[in-house]
């Protein structure tokens, strides 16, 4: 994520204003006194933050989704940004809160996203395979509609699943006009399904924003959650038994190796087109982000998601990413 506008636009160190709350958890210091440990975010970015000398009765309880208004200074733990809150309050309905300063929100309508999505399908020769794809997204339509792609790292947003998935069938189909052998069918509804066990995987509150891993999705993971849904799905609409295996060998292997979380690399092209397109779209999702608030000429931090490296903003007037 970039750099939370409220940090950014804090008045020297004083920083005050409106904020969600993505984390937050009461602990102990080394005193034995209670302090909640908090992440908060707006549409900028997050920003880790303290409120020292907690009491439940004094300053209430606040979880994941709360928008809040803050207080605070900005302090620097090893040149990491981090708030030190002095008052905080839940927002009440007479405050003037722009929602749409506060979530980070996916750069096309959901809406928009899920109805190009659900018509590709239409365009499939394979027509269980069309029943099945539009099975899983008429039962999760609501959730896909906010659903984030991560916790963190790529897609973090509001509607970032389907914004993730978009791009990756957008991509797939280019690749698909260059090789006509391709099986399209196969491609589009790997793409679409690839990601659909984050559904389950991650604990999204009600403004799209994930805070947490559920049970499942620390257990298992959403690629064999998203197996599992894929099989019952198309019992449900008696896919082809060998259909329904290739759609699974798809999810299983869209990672690419074993390293990043695939119990099998890609074996047939339609699942090596998805693990390429799934990997270029977080990687450049991750690295613009990354870049955004970095100087023209400068580096950014390092990122432990990008095998630790720095990235160069570059100055060249016909690549420029502004």
């Amino acid at each position: 994520m970039g750099k939370m506008q409220l940090v950014e636009n804090a008045n020297g160190s004083v920083v005050e204003g409106f904020c969600v709350v993505k984390s937050a958890a009461v602990r102990t210091d080394s005193k034995g006194q209670d302090y909640m440990d908090l992440i908060l975010s707006d549409g900028g970015g997050e920003c880790a933050a303290k409120l020292w000398s907690y009491n439940f009765y004094t300053h209430g309880e606040f979880a994941a989704d709360d928008v809040v208004k803050i207080r605070g200074s900005l302090q620097y733990w090893k040149d990491t940004a981090q708030i030190r809150i002095e008052r905080i309050r839940k927002a009440t309905p007479g405050d003037p809160v722009d929602m749409t300063a506060l979530i980070p929100c996916a750069p096309i309508a959901p809406e928009l996203m899920f109805d190009e999505l659900y018509e590709l399908t239409g365009t499939f020769h394979d027509k269980e395979l069309e029943r099945m794809v539009r099975l899983l997204m008429d039962e999760n339509k609501q959730a896909l509609l906010i659903a984030p792609a991560a916790v963190k790292l790529h897609h973090a947003t509001r509607g970032g699943l389907l914004h993730h998935t978009l791009s990756v069938v957008r991509m797939a189909k280019g690749i698909a006009a260059l090789y006509p052998r391709l099986d399209g069918d196969l491609i589009y509804a790997g793409a679409i399904l690839h990601d659909i066990g984050k559904l389950t995987e991650l604990c999204v509150g009600s403004l799209g924003l994930a805070s947490s891993y559920t049970t499942p999705g620390q257990l298992l993971g959403h690629i064999d959650i998203g197996i599992t849904m894929t099989a019952d799905a198309a019992k449900r609409v008696n896919m082809d038994p060998e259909t329904t295996m290739l759609i699974q060998h798809m999810l299983l292997s869209h990672h690419g190796t074993a390293e990043h979380g695939s119990a099998k690399p890609p074996m047939f092209p339609e699942a090596a087109v998805l693990s390429f397109c799934d990997d270029l779209d977080s990687t450049l999702f991750e690295m613009f982000d990354a870049l955004d608030g970095v100087a023209s000429g400068g580096f950014s931090e390092r990122l432990w998601a990008l095998d630790n490296r720095q990235l160069y903003r570059h100055t060249h007037k016909d690549v420029n990413i502004d």
